[in-house]
């Protein structure tokens, strides 16, 4: 633990350096590829970093942190895109919003506002889970997986909830929330593109999405040209997957993680087509209860089939959960 603490000031550390570079000098340097070379390495060193953890917690937060959010913002400022551009007006707000999956809102709401509530539930919820880890040998295992996928989520929305608070306090913006109920999602594209992890959505439609589109445009008709970016756009988020499944298990990556974004990128884009055919959709057109049910079933049957099996037969699950219980018999005593 103590080994493990002080890799984490030294990452960290690391990383307010690098960002104040990245405020104070790329700025001064023609967008394009010319600021692209200047923060270039900085991207080589928040790929680095994530390796210096031995915690499967601290690697696998550290990159998402940095070597996918904080990475793929960079790019986009070096072309003057994305969350980061206009400059922030102070180096505060270019940290929070160059790490952390969150982006300033236009009309920011008061401290008040904040889901007290739900986050207590939430909460309450996750520790729950945490209590039935411990009869897991007893759970079959689908109701296991099923654990896991809410363990990660809730673990996700518990960490963010704390980082807007404190991103509130100190910078004093309201931020948008990084999941929008996504269990209620009726369909594919409901599901990735308005409900979960809205922050890559957001970063993926600048930085892979819209390029992709607009070549394609230039070959078939512009309604039709959609489908190349949305396919570029799961290809690219399976990719940054197989690097995060790198951090965490220190294996050679498999391809099952890419694989399943391919196929959620497929059906996604065969959704959007059949949604085209409005005498289809018409015919079709399922109640909302059953369009969740067969959206969120469809991700987690999935899920299930390609993206976790990697996970399991390394045994980063049994470290995550191990970890988790260890951390919370720490903060009880």
């Amino acid at each position: 633990m103590e080994e493990e603490l002080k890799s984490l000031i030294k990452v960290w550390f690391c990383a307010i350096i690098s960002i104040s570079y990245c405020y104070y000098l790329p700025p001064r340097i023609k967008s394009g590829v010319p600021r692209l070379l200047s923060v270039f390495p900085v991207l080589a060193l928040f790929l680095v970093l994530p390796l210096l953890f031995s915690s499967v917690h601290l690697s696998l937060i550290t990159a998402f942190f940095l070597a996918w959010l904080a990475n793929f913002k960079l790019i986009l400022f070096s072309f003057d895109k994305g969350p980061l551009t206009p400059l922030p007006t102070n180096l505060s707000r270019f940290f929070c919003f160059t790490c952390f999956p969150i982006k300033a809102q236009q009309n920011p709401k008061s401290h008040s506002h904040l889901p007290k509530l739900s986050f207590a539930i939430k909460v309450v919820i996750f520790g729950v889970l945490l209590h039935l880890y411990g009869y897991r040998r007893n759970l079959s295992p689908t109701l296991l997986l099923a654990l896991y996928f809410a363990h990660l989520y809730l673990e996700i929305e518990i960490i963010l909830t704390f980082v807007k608070v404190v991103v509130f306090i100190f910078l004093g913006c309201d931020l948008e929330p990084q999941s929008n109920k996504p269990y209620l999602a009726t369909s594919l594209q409901d599901f990735w593109g308005r409900r979960w992890n809205l922050m890559v959505p957001a970063i993926l439609r600048p930085a892979v999405y819209a390029p992709m589109r607009r070549v394609s445009e230039r070959r078939m008709s512009s309604g039709w040209a959609l489908f190349p970016g949305i396919l570029a756009a799961f290809v690219v988020s399976g990719l940054v997957h197989e690097l995060l499944f790198f951090y965490l298990t220190r294996e050679t990556p498999t391809g099952e993680v890419t694989l399943f974004f391919v196929v959620q990128g497929v059906c996604t884009a065969a959704e959007l087509a059949v949604k085209k055919k409005t005498t289809v959709m018409k015919r079709w057109q399922l109640s909302p209860a059953v369009s969740r049910l067969l959206t969120v079933g469809f991700v987690f049957v999935t899920g299930g089939w390609l993206f976790t099996p990697q996970l399991i037969r390394s045994g980063v699950i049994e470290r995550y959960t191990n970890e988790a219980l260890l951390f919370v018999n720490f903060v009880e005593q």
